[in-house]
């Protein structure tokens, strides 16, 4: 009984380690491919970067101090 509660962690450590290894290479085995062969990867999608352009705010107006003098 001991023997078949033992392989249940074993099994379910197996099995976690194929599903993360499938997506690893899902994710980055065109590269993989591409790096052995010696070719440079494609990109397979693409997405368009938009860039922001802060627009120049005005500087804040300071205020001065005046000394009045004493009379």
């Amino acid at each position: 009984m001991i023997a078949a509660l033992g392989t249940l962690p074993f099994l379910a450590t197996l099995w976690l380690l194929v599903v993360l290894g499938a997506a690893v290479l899902e994710e980055s085995g065109a590269k993989i491919v591409a790096a052995l062969k010696g070719e440079l990867a494609r990109p397979q999608m693409t997405c368009p970067v938009r860039s922001r352009a802060r627009s120049r705010l005005a500087q804040p107006a300071r205020a001065k101090s005046r000394l009045r003098a004493a009379a």
